[in-house]
């Protein structure tokens, strides 16, 4: 036999309080002024009885519909779980439902089809490139959005990380360690990651007085990491082979690492490697990689918050900038001599 669902009154009953408070109190209503015992009361109720909320209801009644959209990549790419795993969490918290899609298989266009015109209240766009016609489709949808991590051209919503400073971490620590000949495997030349990464990879070169090594752009994958790495390796000319990389990916230095070895060399004896962006596969790795741990899921959770009060027409250009920690490891030492 199907069990009936709880309501609100059901809730009250149990509780001893109106219906209008208990719903105040799960929408969490700023203006209540009740009690703190009977606050505690309604929640006991609510979690006695397994109360959820009827999401349909609610936003017949509010005109929302209680979902907000995330639109990556790739969900291969791990890096993009850090940053759901965050914005999961914070819409969770602001009593939100996340819808997540990707480009794989699906147009940005398609989704939006798809999820429907007022079906979601806002959406997050992360590392979706530099899209002419992006704004206008946005804008026509009339809903907030921001862009997470990735700023097209002349656009200015967006939240960021500070990439040039992970460079430039990235390329002190291999600096420290005695490194002259450090190269730099960039991300996709349209990536506007990627050409910030760089930016702080040339300015970190010139700030310790060594020339730009040889840069060779790859994707955020493996594959991609070991085809640049191959290249790098077979046009480096004789005995001015780099002796350190910074990658741009964690994702693409797992590729480099394996072309590496293909080639020959030992890993950190003979070329020592660092890459953005930290994760549990990392320090299981061998050698385990030494990178720049960046505030993912935090980029995914202010990219919810300053959705959640964002008008539509809004200007944010935001750069979140920290925690940023080098995390060493096995993968990077000095030169060999």
């Amino acid at each position: 036999m199907k069990r009936a669902r709880v309501t609100l009154a059901d809730v009250a009953a149990v509780a001893k309080v109106d219906r209008a408070v208990v719903s105040r109190v799960v929408n969490k209503d700023p203006t209540l002024n009740i009690r703190q015992e009977t606050r505690e009361r309604v929640l006991a109720a609510i979690e006695e009885l397994g109360y959820r909320p009827n999401v349909a209801a609610r936003s017949l009644r509010t005109s929302r519909a209680h979902m907000f959209g995330l639109f990556i990549p790739d969900f291969a790419n791990p890096v993009y779980a850090e940053i759901i795993k965050g914005a999961e969490a914070e819409a969770a918290a602001q009593g939100y439902v996340l819808v997540t899609g990707s480009a794989i298989g699906a147009g940005l266009g398609e989704y939006m089809d798809r999820i429907g015109q007022g079906r979601i209240d806002g959406l997050l766009l992360a590392g979706t490139g530099d899209d002419s016609g992006l704004t206008a489709q946005l804008d026509r949808a009339a809903i907030p959005w921001l862009m997470l991590n990735n700023r097209s051209r002349g656009v200015k919503r967006y939240v960021i990380l500070d990439d040039q400073r992970a460079a430039a971490l990235a390329v002190e620590h291999l600096v420290r360690l005695g490194h002259r000949r450090i190269a730099h495997l960039a991300g996709p030349s349209r990536a506007d990651t990627a050409a910030r990464r760089s930016a702080g990879y040339s300015a970190a070169m010139r700030d310790a007085g060594l020339p730009e090594g040889p840069i060779t752009a790859a994707d955020y994958t493996p594959a991609g990491g070991a085809a640049a790495m191959a290249r790098l390796l077979a046009n480096a000319p004789e005995g001015e082979r780099p002796t350190a990389v910074f990658v741009a990916n964690v994702a693409s230095a797992i590729g480099a690492m394996d072309a590496a070895r293909a080639a020959g060399l030992e890993i950190p004896r003979d070329v020592s490697i660092v890459a953005v962006h930290d994760l549990d596969l990392a320090g299981y790795l061998n050698p385990a990689l030494t990178t720049v741990r960046m505030p993912l899921a935090e980029l995914g959770r202010r990219g919810v918050t300053l959705l959640g009060g964002l008008d539509p027409d809004a200007t944010v250009a935001e750069v979140l900038a920290g925690p940023i920690e080098l995390i060493q490891r096995r993968s990077t030492a000095p030169p060999p001599s």
